[in-house]
């Protein structure tokens, strides 16, 4: 009798081991943001011109699992207002944005963008979202400083959202 040299297969849901989500427990508008993240990092660090990204990431594995108007609207809509998004995230920094590392730039634009812009995406989410995009692709402790600029870009930007959150938290305890 042989024995395989394989290990046991790993569950596909649940969290790797730096914490981030598994590809199977990933929503559409999860597998989005990760596409928006990656184009727009080419745009930051390549240079590259929007609609280009935008065709080469359509045809990346897995890209048919993610949803495609949301993606859109990320790329799109963080690409054009850049300089807006950096206005309103540097207030929040405690370092130069040249010092910031470009993915963590690409995710604050991300949440920041979508604080602004998607309102039927709840606060809250919006924040674990891209907490969970630094773990994956960023680097040991981004997680912790995205979390940090985006809550309180979240009080500036959702001040009644955040606020009646914070009155039920207090209700409850």
């Amino acid at each position: 009798m042989s024995t395989s040299a394989r290990p046991p297969r790993q569950s596909r849901t649940g969290l790797t081991q730096t914490g981030a989500r598994k590809a199977g427990s990933k929503t559409p508008r999860s597998r989005s943001r990760e596409f928006a993240l990656q184009a727009l990092y080419q745009v930051q660090v390549g240079g590259n011109d929007v609609a280009a990204v935008d065709a080469f990431t359509h045809e990346l594995a897995g890209f048919h699992k993610a949803d495609p108007v949301h993606y859109q609207v990320l790329l799109e809509g963080c690409a054009a207002q850049s300089v807006s998004l950096d206005a309103l995230i540097t207030p929040f920094l405690d370092r130069r944005m040249p010092d910031i590392s470009p993915i963590e730039h690409a995710i604050m634009w991300i949440g920041t963008y979508e604080l602004q812009h998607c309102g039927d995406v709840p606060w809250r989410v919006v924040i674990n979202e891209c907490v969970e995009l630094a773990k994956e692709f960023g680097g040991t402790d981004g997680h912790k400083y995205i979390n940090a600029v985006l809550n309180g870009l979240a009080s500036q930007l959702r001040p009644l959202e955040v606020q009646a959150d914070r009155d039920a938290g207090l209700a409850r305890a």
